[in-house]
């Protein structure tokens, strides 16, 4: 007996241990491909930036520290004409570009990896992240106000995607991918591998996270960063002083800050569908040119605030070092939302994770530059609210509080923010829960397709008979009884199933209404034909049998009701199981959860 325990147990350890080997490895190889596509972007974006607007419009955007690749040789000539009409025809190409050859790439790019994982089985075409890739560079290169987190996610699940496909994996294995390549993808391009990669399984839901993918994307996140830097270095993004919180009077304006990102998130986030269902969707033109239209009105927004152009992050690390005034941070904050608005909402390819960092961080800013100009004493590093206010901000509009939290403190390297960081996450998402900048994110696994079945199994388990059956009174018979006898019961029953006893009181089967069916026209046969020899084999439920043990049951007999009895004693018969009644009750129950979720 133990010789085999022992078996059993080495046994169930290697398919643990394989299991986990195979996952490892399918993260790496999901992380080298992800990395590698992250740097290819990412380089092309700093180059098509510097070739915009270095030396086609004239114009110096400012770059976070980390992100300084080109600088412009020489003074520069702005081009006032090219500096307004770059986002209208970026937007142009990139709507030729995606709705000629993949349509499913126009947007912000999030939220259809979230809808290939919940409604296509983790399909990504293969042509999408290479479309998506060029469109976006094209976009954001010409000053769309979008971000690279949408892009960078579809290229990211679409390399997953793809190495699903090649490898035949199964629809949960290729979703598991598509989140590997997505968190990838984040943590390479943000230099954030914790916080890329809990974002990657975070985003999907409101309320949820999607945790059985967490190793390979962990797996994939550390190969892609490592990869990414090796290329473009490992310096955060941003530069950002040394902070440690100390006094617990500054949490009253933390607090402040996290109020105001709740109607401002929420102001954004009818804004952005305001703007494509009342303006770009009712538009009887061209698809490829609502792009165009939403770039021509970025355009309009950027010659009186040009950091609406591009993520602005360049202007973020301005925040950061105390060089904006308050009322300008405020102005450009409301514009922000506007141009993000055109530039997505029209079709235009990128993200909105970089604009509402920089929204995020303008409204902080403007809190705490101004608490530190009334209380000095109290709050001494006013640049901490603008990091805090991206994190806040971004975790209230798209319900991601950790995988925020641990992005913007790796791409700071401002670890010293995490108290504040979490309050205020907290509070911006506690009052902003029932609002989304992503449409196709659910509530929880209960309402994703791809979990559909793993809750029909729980509640075949756990859905007991006791729950759905009714006590009553059945009338035994016995095997002798006659026929003639037995159709007296069954008229004066609504029961069709009655349990047969033998002399010593034992259930030995039952009689079932249907069996009698055959013969109810036959005459002379009342007293010829007994009870014993009409009666099926018993089969039986007990109250603490599950509703899978009575459903196959069911199957098997192909009887419309089943005999419940006593689990202490079976030759007890306390009601019987009709089939319609499991039905209804599996009806009720799975309606029941997907209220209470």
């Amino acid at each position: 007996m133990m010789f085999l325990f022992k078996k059993v147990v080495h046994r169930l350890r290697s398919i643990f241990l394989e299991n986990i080997a195979r996952w490892l490895v399918f993260g790496l190889l999901v992380g080298i491909v992800s990395g590698l596509g992250a740097s290819a972007f990412y380089y092309l974006l700093q180059a098509g930036r510097h070739f915009c607007f270095n030396l086609l419009a004239g114009y110096a955007l400012p770059a976070p520290a980390g992100e300084q690749i080109f600088e412009a040789a020489g003074a520069l000539q702005f081009h006032r004409l090219v500096f307004f009409l770059l986002p209208a025809l970026g937007g142009l190409i990139s709507g030729l570009l995606v709705y000629h050859f993949a349509p499913e790439a126009e947007g912000h790019g999030t939220d259809a990896m979230i809808d290939a994982f919940h409604n296509r089985k983790g399909r990504i075409r293969t042509r999408v992240p290479l479309i998506k890739g060029l469109a976006s560079i094209i976009t954001l290169s010409s000053g769309g106000s979008a971000g690279r987190e949408g892009p960078i996610a579809q290229i990211g699940a679409g390399i997953g995607s793809a190495i699903g496909r090649l490898l035949n994996l199964s629809d949960r294995e290729r979703r598991i991918l598509l989140l590997a390549g997505c968190g990838g993808g984040l943590s390479a391009i943000f230099r954030a591998p914790l916080g890329g990669a809990l974002t990657a399984i975070e985003i999907l839901y409101k309320e949820d996270m999607e945790t059985e993918a967490l190793v390979p994307t962990v797996v994939s996140s550390i190969t892609a960063y490592i990869i990414f830097t090796y290329f473009f270095g490992n310096a955060p993004i941003f530069f950002f002083p040394e902070y440690t919180f100390s006094n617990p009077r500054e949490l009253i304006f933390y607090i402040l800050l996290g109020l105001i990102c709740v109607p401002a998130g929420i102001f954004f986030i009818k804004v952005f569908y305001a703007v494509r269902e009342r303006i770009f969707q009712p538009l009887k033109i061209p698809l490829y040119v609502k792009p165009a239209l939403g770039g021509l009105a970025v355009g309009c927004i950027g010659l009186f605030f040009p950091q609406v152009y591009g993520d602005g992050w360049g202007w973020i690390q301005l925040a950061i070092l105390g060089k904006l005034g308050i009322g300008i941070m405020m102005a450009i904050a409301l514009a922000k939302i506007i141009a993000t608005s055109f530039t997505i909402s029209s079709g235009g390819s990128g993200g909105v994770f970089g604009p509402t960092l920089f929204i995020g961080g303008m409204i902080g800013g403007a809190v705490g530059y101004s608490a530190h100009y009334f209380y000095p004493n109290i709050v001494a590093q006013p640049e901490a609210f603008v990091v805090v206010g991206m994190a806040s901000f971004f975790a209230g509009v798209a319900s991601a509080p950790i995988g925020t939290l641990l992005m913007c403190s790796e791409m700071t390297r401002g670890y010293g923010l995490i108290a504040p960081l979490m309050l205020v996450s907290i509070i911006a998402i506690l009052f902003t829960r029932q609002h989304s900048i992503y449409a196709r994110q659910v509530q929880s696994k209960r309402e994703s397709p791809a979990h559909t079945a793993d809750f029909t199994v729980n509640l075949f388990a756990e859905t007991r008979v006791r729950d759905f059956y009714k006590p009553e009174k059945v009338t035994p018979v016995r095997k002798t009884t006659s026929y003639g006898q037995l159709k007296k019961i069954f008229s004066a029953s609504h029961i069709e199933c009655f349990p047969v006893y033998d002399e010593n009181d034992a259930l030995i089967g039952s009689v079932n209404w249907d069996q009698a069916r055959t013969i109810v026209f036959e005459e002379g046969l009342e007293d010829l034909i007994i009870a014993e020899d009409m009666m099926s084999p018993v089969r039986t439920v007990t109250p603490e049998d599950n509703f899978y043990d009575a459903f196959m049951k069911f199957m098997e007999t192909n009887a419309e009701e089943l005999l419940v009895v006593s689990p202490d004693d079976g030759n007890i018969v306390l009601g019987v199981l009709r089939h319609d009644d499991l039905i209804a009750a599996y009806s009720a129950e799975l309606n029941r959860r997907k209220n209470s979720g």
